[in-house]
This record gives structure tokens, sequence and C-alpha cells, in this order.
């Protein structure tokens, strides 16, 4: 978007946000907040900029109207030192994707970051699995990047997991998650799974989450990491598997693999979903269950149901 377009665009509008990152082309979340505006009856937009560019979304967010951010990789970590106070999680995540606006006393605009990634692990289960399933059992996570981090956060903090095992084909990656949650304070019972003869041994867990990439295991890691799924989903326990990855399909092969072992999968998009109604909960003031819910999940389902050119 060029300037000129954005002072055209934003001119139409009561208030409006952005989406920043690079590569965003295919973002939901867009979609997902107007149809949120839409039904609450607000003349407001969201409005993309993909971009690498600090400084200009820095000058774009002094506007007036402007409410706030979505924020995707790669700015997650960076931003954190252009605001002026971060939330409980935004601070032990680490990374903040969404900006939001408050006044002081003064009247002076403060801008705050957060963390609704946890929030939309910690919903994506609340609202779709019996809490049986994973209360006061172990958990699993596999991946080693931001939205592991946040899986940790969200299974320590508030789903009750006993322990969480960590699977990843990069064993570097699992120990720098470990010593980072454990410097942020929610280290504690991180176990790293690194063959299946460990995996045979463990309990059995209620809850997982994947948070890797769509693809056949071709490496002897990547291999080994996926039997060692295989061996948890085999175990006799039956819980509920969190797939993150949604794009360009929700329905993976660990999904796949899930189902037919018989565990209750929850898509990606769910958690796609809780998480920016809960951006929405900050910047339009309404509680969740005064959101339409319904409307936002209607609207993602069939965008994903169009066909892929």
């Amino acid at each position: 978007m060029t300037t000129e377009t954005v002072t055209s665009e934003i001119s139409q509008v009561e208030r409006h946000g952005y989406l920043f990152g690079h590569p965003i082309s295919h973002s939901m979340s867009p979609l997902l907040h107007k149809t949120v505006y839409d039904n609450l009856g607000l003349n407001w937009a969201q409005y993309p900029m993909d971009s690498i560019d600090m400084n200009l979304f820095l000058q774009r967010i002094q506007h007036p109207q402007f409410y706030g951010a979505s924020v995707t990789m790669p700015h997650k970590v960076a931003i954190i030192k252009h605001l002026d106070e971060l939330t409980e999680e935004g601070a032990a995540v680490g990374a903040v994707n969404t900006i939001f606006i408050e006044e002081d006393s003064t009247g002076k605009r403060l801008f705050k970051g957060t963390n609704t990634d946890v929030i939309g692990v910690r919903d994506a289960f609340c609202y779709s699995v019996a809490p049986e399933k994973y209360y006061n059992r172990p958990a699993l996570v596999i991946g080693g990047g931001g939205a592991a981090r946040s899986a940790v956060y969200a299974l320590r903090t508030w789903m009750k997991a006993s322990a969480i095992y960590l699977v990843n084909r990069d064993p570097e990656e699992v120990r720098a998650v470990i010593n980072e949650c454990t410097a942020r304070g929610y280290g504690d019972s991180l176990v790293h799974v690194s063959s299946v003869s460990q995996a045979e041994q463990l309990e059995g867990v209620g809850a997982i989450v994947a948070c890797i990439p769509n693809f056949t295991p071709k490496s002897d890691a990547e291999k080994e990491a996926r039997k060692i799924l295989e061996t948890f989903l085999q175990k006799s326990h039956k819980g509920a598997i969190l797939e993150m990855c949604y794009h360009p399909t929700p329905w993976t092969e660990i999904t796949e693999l899930s189902e037919k072992a018989g565990w209750q999968v929850v898509l990606g998009t769910e958690a796609l979903i809780y998480q920016g109604l809960e951006q929405d909960r900050y910047w339009t003031g309404k509680e969740v269950h005064q959101l339409p819910v319904e409307k936002v999940q209607q609207a993602i389902a069939a965008k994903l149901s169009e066909p892929k050119l």
C-alpha cells in the first residue's frame, strides 16, 4: 500500500488498524476482523501492511484514528522495544502479536503490546474439548519456534499440564525453548523427548499442540520426531490435538494420523479465530462472548473452502 492509498482508504472509515508483517498475502486476519466490525456495526477496517519497514509502520500508528495492529513475522520480537508497556502474556512469551492503545491520566496515548497467540491455544481447547481429556496430564508440543513457546505458556499457565514433552527435529531449538521458558518463569517439567524408546516409557499425554509446517519427514531427525508423535498417539489415553498449521489446508498429515489413532482433532483455524477475537476484545472493549463468534467461524470456513488457484 502506498502512502496515498493508505491516506485515501483510512479517510473512508472511522477507525483503522493494520496487519503488519511479511509475507502476509495468505493471512485471514483482515477477513476475521472485518466480519467482527461489520456485525457490530462499526465503520472500522484492518489494512494489510506487507512490509519490513519498521519506521514506516511506527509513523502510521501515530494517526489519531489508529486503534491497534496485528503484528506477525518477522516483527513480533523487534516491535517490543518500540512499545510503552507489555501485558503479562507479552512479557512472558517475549513476543508480541497485538498492539493496543490506552490513555494515561494526562490523556497521552500509550502503545501497549500483548500476545494473544497463547489465548488462541487455550481457547481452541477450552471451547472444543472436554477438560478431563487433558487436565492434570502431561502434554506434548511439536516444534521449536515462537508458536511452540506460546503453546508451552498456555499449557503451563491455564491447562493444568503436569509435564510438557517437547519433540522437534532440532535438539538445539528444544534447548533454546527450555532455557527461554525457564528464564521467564514457566519452564518447570519441560522434557525433551528425543527417541521412540524414551517416548515408550513416558505417561500418555492429554493435549498435543503441533507447531510445524505440513510436510512428509525426509531426514532421519524428522522421521524420528514423527515416530515419537505416533508413539504417543498409539497410547491408551486418547486426548485432543491442536494442529496449528492451516495453510494452505488445515487437514495435514498429522491431523490424518491423529484421527486414525482415535484422537480428537482441533484445527488451527480455531486458534486463529480465538486469538483474533481476543485482539478485538482489546480493541473494541467488548468481551469475547459479545462478539460474533459464529459469524467469524462461518467466514473463515467459507474462505478455506474456496478453490485454491
